[in-house]
């Protein structure tokens, strides 16, 4: 099965997507209306617009420094996740996107890097807790916070993971847990994002590492953009090896002719080659 991932709400309608995912806050901070024939996203700890109304809203480590867009190695401002009320915020936008649509992905969920957080939440947080490892604290930080929003998810639970199967490494980086998580989670979502694809060995490498450390479905999302089309045709037949679902990132139209054009060379007898081959 194939599915997209955008911010067009007319592009998860189309017939050659069997499931959409739709943004209903992405990690600027926009908002938009949910969806109700659509999966709803919602950026949880990554809001550029949250932490330019509140810089005291940003993690920082040990030194102060906090994960901001204008930092190297972050993309994008980072919420810290032991704000309380700015989950409860994020409760009242599950809660908007379960009224249109009982499924619900969550995105950008966990620290930022493994030095953060530091904050004086945090550190108040974790010296008052029966935690003495650090690690371990944030573990239960992101872990609960999961499990208090599928409890106002009635539906299936998405969760996106960073890609990275290493062991212990999505667990010392983000706080994630896999193992506790998966007792919340119905599928994860790993983006495997690349602007070109012009080879796929990495792509099939660690697809496979998530094969070995899940239990529970993952799908993967690969990156539509101005990607060429025979390339994004194999990037897919590697990732429909490994993934439940594999789902195109934000340009659907590219992700439409590839998925025609593959239909096409079947008919004909066309063939990409072996997954993994293309090294």
């Amino acid at each position: 099965m194939h599915g997209v991932v955008t911010r067009n709400a007319e592009e998860v309608r189309w017939p050659e997507f069997d499931r959409g995912f739709y943004e209903v806050k992405d990690v600027t901070g926009r908002s938009a209306e949910p969806i109700e024939d659509g999966v709803n996203m919602v950026s949880c700890f990554g809001d550029n617009a949250a932490v330019d109304a509140d810089p005291s809203l940003a993690p920082v480590d040990d030194m102060g420094r906090p994960a901001t867009r204008d930092r190297k190695y972050f993309d994008w401002a980072y919420v810290c996740p032991s704000r309380l009320d700015y989950r409860d915020g994020l409760f009242e936008i599950i809660d908007d996107c379960v009224a249109a649509n009982e499924d619900v992905r969550l995105d950008d969920v966990g620290f930022p890097r493994a030095e953060y957080c530091r904050c004086g939440v945090c550190e108040k947080r974790f010296e008052e807790s029966e935690y003495d490892d650090r690690f371990a604290w944030r573990a239960n930080v992101i872990t609960e916070f999961v499990a208090e929003a599928v409890d106002h998810i009635p539906g299936r639970v998405y969760l996106t993971l960073y890609p990275d199967p290493y062991p212990g490494h999505l667990y010392e980086r983000a706080g994630l847990d896999l193992e506790a998580l998966e007792q919340h989670v119905d599928e994860f979502v790993v983006p495997l994002y690349d602007t070109a694809y012009e080879t796929t060995y990495w792509l099939e490498t660690i697809a496979k590492g998530f094969e070995s450390a899940l239990e529970t479905p993952f799908s993967i999302e690969l990156y539509g953009v101005n990607v060429d089309v025979d390339n994004l045709i194999h990037a897919l037949e590697v990732a429909e090896e490994y993934g439940e679902h594999v789902l195109f990132g934000y340009e659907a139209s590219n992700a439409r002719a590839a998925l025609r054009r593959r239909k096409a060379n079947q008919r004909d007898g066309v063939s990409h080659g072996e997954p993994g081959s293309n090294s």
